[in-house]
């Protein structure tokens, strides 16, 4: 199984709202750097990712892009 980034943001609530749209739809995701500010020392300048497995990514797009949310790719 091979997982892909779906998103990459440092904003806690887009990653909450997304999560839950996912989630919902029964697609699992798997949130990577959370803790990667804490580390470095800095107050969320790092990004987070957030990864879905491969099969599920066309979906797990579509179900963001439904909800105005900017995928990577778009920016």
């Amino acid at each position: 199984m091979f997982m892909k980034e779906l998103l990459r943001t440092n904003d806690p609530t887009l990653v909450a709202f997304a999560t839950t749209l996912l989630r919902g739809e029964g697609i699992n995701c798997f949130h990577m750097d959370v803790y990667m500010s804490v580390l470095e020392g800095s107050v969320g300048i790092l990004p987070q990712r957030m990864m879905v497995r491969d099969a599920d990514l066309f979906r797990a797009r579509a179900i963001l892009r439904d909800n105005d949310i900017p995928l990577p790719e778009e920016r």
